[in-house]
């Protein structure tokens, strides 16, 4: 009988209380309770009503679990939030977000979110109708954001649960379905690779435009012949195509470690799921197949937290900041009046606040403090990766803001170059004179002595005498008299003359790649047809 009324009084202490009536409580002692308590919410309420009805079932029965109140649904828009008794703080959200900066991967996650959910399908784990509205609501969301009409709202942290967010919400549960198999960590790691990858093709266009425009300069120059420095001192003479063609190349390394770092980049992690894959039939070749990569990461615990290629493509695109601020610094220099070689268009350069006459390169020395800010994201780069333990860390989360910024600052960088080749002049007249007068025929005179038959280092200090001599004076080497050149070398002849003189020299190259003659004529003709 003791357990029976315990049982009643314990069924009775669980049914829900209205609130009490200010002024103190009338919850009766259960203890005293007698056989039939009547319930105390009764008692207390001045005004009696009816005792609660059971609801009526909805008109399609669902599950009893499905009917309970869950906490999903108080913060759906968080996927993660269910784990946790409390809303995330203002401050978390401020510090946590970073929506603001990788919006920009919005193309890339709903290329591959389509991709991944075509493979649903095709793997049976969600249906055609399924992957119908799931396309059609990625693509009015892709609209939305292309057109700057899309609402986006720092609490949903990042570009991937913004865009699922939406989905949800305009599609329903096809929406819910589409994280099946699929991790942020693996989703975001699939992103920025297809993100590096766009970008691999577009800064390979803009070094291109700017090697276009610097053989454009060397066929509109082909007269010039200027000095080439060793020490930032006067070395040989060279023709102005051979002293354009140097970054030419230099660029197209750029370009081409470039492209081998795009093999890397082409593979997708896409299915490894958070850390360790799933238990779910997917097939995640398919999914790189349809985003047009190369095959897939072999190993799940690798793959959310590798940023190798971030790290590899970053020095990349510092090697081109790096070319980029030393092609500025040597602007600088030529633009001076010191050199003179160089006019930079008046639309390209400044002026001072105080001093009326100056005309000052400042984009070129933007250009090479840029070059600063560049290699400093590599650096913070190779410091976020270099303690993470395995596998995936929200530290990570900090790799876009650095690789963004050096590929804007790059990608700008070669642009503003372009438009200031196209619109410079060289004065063929300083740059030659500057040539003669540095004695940089002094080579071409060694090599005169050799093809007599001097042993090379005999006529380089031949040569040396030759050049005291000429500076004692205050003249050319080809303004040295004959007999005075015979003074020091008997091998002279009166063809030396042939051999001296700059705009004589460059003719004179023969060696494949050289600064003038022939073989830069070969040079720029292939790469007329290469840039074509």
């Amino acid at each position: 009988m003791a357990k029976k009324q315990a049982r009643k009084t314990a069924k009775s202490s669980r049914r829900p209380r209205p609130s009490r009536p200010a002024g103190g409580s009338d919850r009766r002692n259960p203890s005293k309770a007698k056989p039939k308590p009547r319930p105390p919410a009764k008692a207390a309420k001045p005004v009696p009503r009816p005792a609660a009805k059971p609801k009526s079932p909805p008109a399609q029965p669902v599950p009893a679990k499905s009917k309970a109140p869950r906490k999903s649904r108080k913060q759906a828009s968080r996927s993660w939030q269910a784990r946790l008794a409390a809303e995330p703080a203002d401050l978390t959200v401020a510090y946590g977000e970073s929506l603001s900066i990788d919006h920009r991967l919005y193309e890339q996650d709903i290329a591959g979110s389509v991709a991944h959910a075509t493979m649903l399908q095709e793997a049976g784990l969600i249906s055609g109708a399924d992957l119908l509205r799931i396309r059609r609501g990625l693509e009015h969301i892709r609209q939305q954001i292309s057109a700057g009409t899309f609402a986006f709202d720092a609490t949903q942290e990042d570009i991937h649960m913004a865009i699922e967010a939406a989905l949800i919400k305009d599609v329903g549960d096809a929406g819910r379905k589409l994280h099946t198999a699929r991790s942020r960590n693996d989703q975001v790691a699939l992103d920025l690779r297809l993100w590096l990858r766009d970008q691999v093709a577009g800064l390979q266009a803009l070094i291109r435009e700017l090697q276009a425009a610097l053989l454009r300069q060397a066929e509109d120059h082909a007269d010039v012949v200027l000095p080439a420095y060793t020490h930032l001192q006067r070395a040989q003479p060279i023709e102005l195509g051979a002293y354009l063609l140097a970054w030419i190349e230099m660029l197209q390394r750029d370009a081409d470690r470039l492209a081998d770092c795009r093999k890397r980049i082409n593979v997708s992690p896409l299915g490894a799921g958070a850390v360790a894959g799933t238990t779910l039939p997917i097939n995640r070749q398919r999914v790189a197949e349809l985003l047009g990569m190369d095959g897939v990461l072999a190993s799940a615990v690798d793959a959310t937290s590798e940023r190798d290629v971030a790290a590899e493509f970053l020095f990349c695109v510092t090697m081109v900041g790096l070319h980029l601020s030393r092609w500025a610094e040597d602007g600088c220099i030529y633009a001076s009046q010191e050199f003179g070689f160089l006019r930079i268009d008046d639309a390209y350069c400044t002026s001072s606040s105080m001093m009326p006459q100056k005309r000052n390169p400042d984009l070129l020395e933007l250009m090479r403090g840029r070059a600063a800010v560049v290699l400093g994201q590599l650096v913070g780069l190779l410091g976020l990766l270099k303690g993470l333990p395995l596998a995936y860390n929200r530290d990570l989360q900090e790799d876009k803001r650095l690789i963004f910024t050096a590929v804007d600052t790059v990608r700008l960088s070669l642009r503003v170059a372009a438009e200031i080749v196209r619109h410079s002049r060289y004065n063929a007249e300083t740059a030659e004179k500057a040539a003669a007068g540095g004695l940089t025929d002094a080579t071409a005179l060694a090599e005169y002595l050799v093809g007599k038959g001097v042993p090379f280092r005999t006529a380089h200090q031949y040569v040396g005498e030759v050049v005291q001599l000429a500076e004692g004076q205050g003249v050319s080497l080809v303004e040295m008299p004959l007999d005075q050149l015979q003074a020091v070398a008997d091998e002279v002849a009166d063809d030396v003359f042939q051999w001296l003189g700059a705009r004589r020299v460059v003719k004179r190259y023969t060696s494949y790649g050289a600064g003038g003659g022939e073989p830069l004529a070969q040079q720029l003709a292939a790469w007329k047809q290469r840039l074509k």
